[in-house]
């Protein structure tokens, strides 16, 4: 079984460890953290886990993270390219604070167990901080371990049947899962209501930075593109940025693509004009015949 079909009928697992990762210590973590991301912070109990945005002052998406609250700190994951940025983002803002932020790429790797039979894999192995955060956006958690010890988890996971999957085998379950990713398909330029993901956003707690904005959008009610994701007809996935189109007006750009050898067509997310972000609405990308798809994935 490849790690692709294990991750689409099995059980795969992926080596996360280059994605960023960073602690919040400190007696006002949760305080700093609630007013400087989107979800509600204050509320969590050791082992609960949140997704969030932080934003700027403009409301535009300076990274998304997955964050795991311990009994002594805040467990913060994130993509590899916002690890550095948002660490300097958080940390421009500890002032009077009782705050610290420790790098934690270094002393915890990164396990990821995904597929629709992960959850028995990952019963039967032993270890490690585990949290319910998936790559791909399917069934699945993440399991850090110190590196010394990563080595013996992938054995453990082998052992119980789980199988390597590559970082392209897991980009193409990803966009089958329709589970967008910031710096593809989530980039700075976009706001929170473009991007459809609303769990990420709590709208009752409060001030945090970027809320003015999340607000005057939600109270006039729209936005004007959305993320949708689209089926394309045939083999070649569509470059990055290619026109999308309703009949000859352009709508849309696309973000980049993927060959989905299940469906045997391409899927890519594209950003475009909300009158035509409906599931099932005919398009073109680039002259190829696509339609919006419905949100939950294959």
């Amino acid at each position: 079984m490849t790690g692709y079909e294990a991750l689409r009928e099995g059980a795969a697992w992926l080596d996360l460890s280059g994605r960023g990762r960073f602690r919040a210590l400190g007696k006002d973590r949760a305080r700093l953290l609630h007013a400087m991301t989107t979800n509600h912070i204050k509320q969590m109990a050791p082992g609960d886990s949140c997704y969030a945005f932080f934003l700027n002052a403009q409301g535009r998406i300076q990274g998304d993270v997955q964050l795991l609250a311990l009994e002594d700190y805040f467990l913060l994951d994130t993509e590899p390219e916002a690890h550095e940025p948002l660490f300097r983002h958080l940390n421009k803002y500890i002032i009077a604070d009782d705050v610290t932020l420790e790098d934690a790429r270094e002393d915890l790797a990164a396990i990821g167990v995904e597929g629709p039979r992960s959850e028995a894999v990952l019963a039967r192995t032993q270890g490690g901080i585990r949290a319910p955060f998936t790559a791909t956006g399917g069934a699945g958690g993440r399991i850090y371990v110190p590196p010394a010890e990563k080595a013996a988890l992938i054995a453990q996971l082998e052992a119980s049947g789980a199988v390597a999957a590559s970082a392209e085998e897991a980009r193409v379950a990803r966009l089958e899962h329709f589970h967008p990713r910031f710096g593809d398909d989530i980039t700075e330029k976009s706001l929170v209501h473009e991007t459809q993901l609303l769990h990420a956003v709590h709208f009752n707690k409060g001030c945090y930075l970027g809320q003015e904005i999340i607000e005057r959008v939600r109270s006039r009610g729209a936005v004007h593109r959305l993320l949708v994701p689209l089926y394309v007809e045939g083999t070649e996935p569509p470059p990055a940025d290619s026109d999308v189109k309703a009949g000859e007006t352009a709508v849309g750009k696309t973000m980049p693509a993927a060959y989905s050898p299940a469906l045997h067509k391409c899927i890519a997310f594209a950003y475009v004009r909300t009158e035509h972000a409906k599931p099932g609405t005919a398009l073109t990308v680039n002259g190829v015949p696509a339609e919006v798809a419905a949100a939950k994935g294959v």
